[in-house]
């Protein structure tokens, strides 16, 4: 039978479930309670999230009850690849806010092409154009997607150690 694994692993999955939580409760939160709509490059800041949440949960499992090293070695770096991911993102995305750069035309620019004023009027009806290139709330001018940046870094650095301190480890004969 497999020993457990000491705590840093442990630790470290617990540290990445926990805050990837607090973060994807942070934003329902604004979405559903405050009343700000996601723009497109928020949705996809979330899809990270939505990984290394319960990849963390399940490692945690794993660390606990003697998962093979090679399995938690996967689950951390798997994590680290999607924040470190995330991190580029967000930092484009406040970027764009920032106006450093221009961001997708889906979501910010001008608009090109309207159709008739028929089809505008339609649409118009049906949609609700959220920007990427305005930031819909800021803290000490931060924007949310600026906070982003600084959680996903964080979550990269607690894979990095989870992952360093699991390979540390001598291997399973």
């Amino acid at each position: 039978m497999k020993q457990a694994r000491t705590p840093d692993e442990t630790y470290a999955a617990a540290f990445i479930a926990l805050v990837g939580l607090l973060t994807i409760g942070g934003f329902f939160f604004f979405q559903y309670v405050l009343g700000y709509p996601p723009c497109p490059l928020c949705l996809d800041q979330r899809k990270a999230f939505y990984v290394a949440v319960p990849l963390a949960a399940l490692l945690v499992l794993g660390a606990s009850y003697g998962a093979s090293r090679k399995v938690l070695l996967l689950g951390f770096a798997a994590i680290a690849v999607a924040m470190l991911w995330n991190t580029g993102l967000s930092a484009y995305h406040a970027g764009v806010e920032w106006k450093f750069w221009p961001g997708p035309t889906d979501c910010s620019g001008p608009i090109n092409s309207i159709g008739t004023t028929t089809d505008l009027m339609k649409s118009l009806q049906n949609i609700r154009i959220v920007r990427c290139d305005e930031a819909a709330w800021r803290l000490f001018g931060v924007s949310l997607a600026g906070y982003d940046v600084i959680v996903s870094f964080v979550l990269v650095l607690a894979a990095a150690f989870g992952f360093w301190r699991t390979l540390g480890r001598p291997r399973e004969e």
